[in-house]
């Protein structure tokens, strides 16, 4: 700057200083009427910095390193945590070295080569980026503590609303915004959804009071306390009615068959039989008796012809054989 001032008092004369030179260029050309009509008094064309805000994806901020963690030494051992360099022993991409170890720079290296070698050096500073990355949002979201059983006892310490199995359920989902968002960001967000839902839900519950005629909040206290009455009424009538259903299960079970001839006749196993087989007890009863029948003339040496009638189909015959064989009445081999 001054040798450029000097300069210019050289070429305007040697009777002005560089500094007498310098004010009569700022009052008259800057400050005088010929800056007043040219520059303007605010310059819109600044220069918009387009780089990534810090902390984004792939911010140069990330390879700032963060002070080290609060673990003891058998924590550091057991993670393999160096807090000096706050590095781990496996890293990240452990083999990002191997990109730049084998490089170096030689006289005689073409154009090609060292585009190559940079595209190298690229990708290693790229890796070193998401490495740190995810050491932020460890640290973010403290999920060294986390994995260390530190962070129960700090949310012992404050306790906030209790969590829903949804909620629980949805936080699960909603995992992968983590890169994206900061711990606070999240938490923020995950409040919000939750005051929607309490939104929605008290506006579902005035749209129903407008439905009902009520257009006061007084009116609703006496129509929820009449509906809980209602509700209360009808679970105790639901109650009731499935004590006399279990009381009368056995008779309702057996209801398309209790009322033909040969019912009482029949154990309890066998109405069962009856009732899946859709079988009368009388049909059951000529069938068991012709089965038992043959089975005790084979017994004694007598040739018998099965005589069952026509509507039992082999279906039927094998489901009463083994009913039959189960409950003693034929040995197995006549089955």
């Amino acid at each position: 700057m001054s040798l450029g001032l000097e300069d210019m008092a050289a070429h305007v004369g040697a009777s002005r200083t560089p500094q007498e030179v310098m004010e009569h260029y700022v009052s008259m050309y800057i400050h005088g009427n010929l800056g007043k009509a040219c520059i303007p008094d605010t310059i819109p064309n600044r220069v918009t910095d387009h780089t990534c805000p810090s902390g984004g994806p792939l911010s140069p901020s990330l390879t700032t390193p963060l002070p080290p963690l609060d673990i003891s030494v058998a924590e550091q051992q057991q993670l393999g945590y160096m807090p000096l360099r706050d590095d781990y022993e496996i890293e990240y991409d452990q083999d990002a070295e191997t990109l730049i170890s084998g490089l170096s720079v030689n006289y005689d290296d073409d154009d090609v080569e060292i585009e190559l070698k940079r595209a190298h050096v690229d990708m290693y500073v790229r890796k070193l980026k998401e490495r740190q990355r995810r050491k932020n949002i460890a640290r973010d979201y403290n999920l060294v503590p986390a994995f260390l059983g530190k962070d129960k006892k700090d949310k012992e310490k404050t306790p906030k609303r209790k969590i829903t199995k949804e909620e629980k359920e949805l936080r699960l989902k909603l995992r992968p915004l983590y890169q994206f968002m900061s711990c606070k960001e999240f938490e923020d967000f995950f409040e919000n959804m939750h005051k929607e839902r309490v939104l929605r839900a008290k506006i579902r519950e005035l749209q129903r009071y407008r439905r009902n005629g009520i257009t006061k909040m007084e009116e609703s206290a006496e129509y929820e306390a009449a509906r809980h009455k209602r509700e209360k009424r009808k679970e105790n009538k639901n109650i009731a009615s499935s004590k006399r259903g279990k009381e009368d299960g056995k008779e309702g079970e057996f209801a398309a068959i209790e009322n033909l001839p040969g019912f009482e006749l029949l154990s309890d196993r066998e109405k069962v039989l009856c009732s899946s087989l859709n079988l009368s007890p009388a049909r059951y009863v000529t069938v068991k008796t012709i089965i038992i029948k043959d089975h005790l003339q084979k017994r004694q040496g007598i040739p018998s012809k099965s005589r069952l009638p026509s509507y039992l189909d082999k279906v039927l015959k094998k489901r009463i054989l083994n009913f039959l064989t189960e409950s003693g009445w034929i040995s197995r081999d006549a089955s």
